[in-house]
């Protein structure tokens, strides 16, 4: 395995032997991004058993019928095995307490062995997920309610006046006490504009309210304040402090060690809470330096959304935006669970739409970077024509690569006639870089099989472009190639 399959797509056994690859790749200007890529081998029951067990909270397991949940957001077991369809992602199931702090261990060696960026990624309940979601949607409704259906998310700006029905509500909801929620709506701490978007209305939900108040949620068809479930029982309070405390840690060690982490995405019925958590550690982290990455799948309808909503948060609060944009992972499985299940589809009606999408929260970013210096971008992608359009945006910007805020991104094993030539050119370029033992990489080793069996249908261009470049290089005289860097 070591000399064929592994030893394309994995570094090495530990943090040890995956240092020979990465100070070879460094020659050629192309840095790493490492992730542990270790998985469970589990059977399909197993993964859905410990996805029911996870995802379920002990009141919804004692009373199944109670709550006003949504769809979407309830665990389900038909899709309880997330690797269906997924060949492009790692899948993890949350097991217990014990387990996330070893894997907190492992990443802090992760980080240790890094000198650029670490990759990493959080799991949390489904609840915390729809009470964002519904709590977005709840603004969307009053927006509706003043004539502002049609506007961007950034655009719409509820007028407080009309809004002051909501004050005890809000009381209720546990947000804050009477006195601020009145503070709040007569512009206290809002300013004088008579207004409020959709950030502020997000900021009403911040890390001191208890996770169970947040169980009320506006039923968009009543009006009236309902229970999204009973409360969370100690333990799951308890689970919840511990993921937080864990993450702080990573995040202080990346600080301390000069290196950027990058969080992960999951499926669209877990991403809101992430993405929460993860704008949350970008607000501490990020004041001086772009520590804490966020990651955009751009194969989502509300990607675009999503951007300029966080963009316009750092902008408003001073602190540096770091993004990684990709595609997505799980187009398949998302499409399948909506069906099924009967919600709306999230993802772009086509490969096309994505471009389309990806190209436009990516040149958002890039005027960002241009008008302040202050943003980040790693352009996660084997699409040759979406490095095109980097290039082409930067030079028409005047970004320079030395400024080190575009950077590039592929997996180790793949698309090198992209990452390479990047590198040699002086731009900042990533191999995502797996490793861990060779037993335990396999579901890992299995999905890169699939994907590249997949991709070299549809295309020679590589092999075609590696024959021509030993032709060149055995005409030249020149076998062995130096690098410039």
């Amino acid at each position: 395995m070591k000399m064929t399959f592994y030893g394309q797509f994995v570094a090495g056994e530990d943090h040890n032997a995956i240092k020979p690859l990465i100070h070879k790749n460094q020659a050629f200007g192309v840095g790493a991004v490492l992730d542990y890529s270790v998985e469970e081998d589990l059977t399909q029951e197993e993964a859905e058993k410990k996805e029911m067990d996870s995802c379920v909270s002990e009141a919804e397991k004692e009373s199944p019928g109670a709550g006003h949940r949504e769809k979407k957001y309830k665990a389900h077991r038909q899709f309880g095995d997330r690797r269906g369809g997924v060949i492009s992602a790692r899948t993890y199931f949350y097991a217990d307490e014990a387990k996330c702090d070893n894997q907190m261990e492992t990443f802090i060696n992760c980080i240790k062995a890094s000198e650029v960026f670490v990759f990493f990624f959080l799991i949390n309940k489904l609840q915390f997920s729809e009470v964002l979601v519904k709590w977005r949607k709840f603004f969307n409704f009053l927006a509706a309610q003043q004539g502002k259906s049609d506007m961007t998310a950034l655009e719409k700006r509820l007028e407080l006046e009309q809004l002051k029905v909501f004050q005890e509500s809000l009381t209720q909801m546990g947000v804050a006490a009477r006195d601020d929620i009145e503070n709040w709506f007569t512009g206290e701490k809002l300013g004088l504009s008579g207004t409020i978007d959709l950030l502020d209305w997000n900021s009403l939900i911040n890390d001191t309210t208890k996770m169970s108040n947040l169980l009320m949620v506006p039923n968009l068809e009543t009006g009236q304040l309902e229970s999204l479930s009973n409360k969370f029982t100690a333990e799951e309070e308890s689970q919840m402090k511990r993921m937080l405390q864990r993450v702080d840690i990573l995040a202080k060690h990346a600080l301390e060690n000069g290196v950027r982490l990058m969080v992960d995405a999951e499926q669209t019925y877990f991403q809101p809470a992430i993405s929460r958590l993860t704008l949350e550690m970008q607000r501490k982290f990020n004041r001086e330096k772009p520590v804490i990455f966020n990651t955009y799948q751009c194969y989502l309808k509300e990607a675009y959304d999503n951007v300029t909503l966080d963009v316009e948060l750092s902008r408003r609060e001073g602190w540096y935006f770091g993004a990684k944009l990709v595609r997505g992972a799980y187009m398949y499985q998302e499409r399948a669970r909506a069906q099924e299940i009967g919600y709306e589809d999230p993802i772009n009606p086509d490969y096309e739409a994505t471009n389309r999408m990806y190209h436009k929260c990516l040149e958002y970013v890039l005027e960002e970077i241009e008008h302040n210096r202050k943003a980040n971008v790693m352009v996660a992608t084997h699409n040759e024509d979406t490095v095109k359009f980097t290039l082409e945006k930067m030079n028409e910007m005047g970004l320079s690569p030395t400024e080190n805020k575009v950077y590039f991104g592929q997996l180790l094993g793949m698309c090198d006639q992209i990452s390479f030539p990047l590198g040699q050119a002086g731009f900042p370029v990533y191999k995502y870089v797996p490793y861990g033992p060779v037993n335990e990489v396999i579901p890992y080793l299995s999905r890169r099989a699939q994907e590249n069996r997949g991709f070299m249908k549809g295309s020679q261009r590589e092999r075609s472009l590696l024959w021509n470049e030993l032709t060149r290089r055995f005409l030249g005289g020149q076998i062995f190639y130096k690098p410039a860097y």
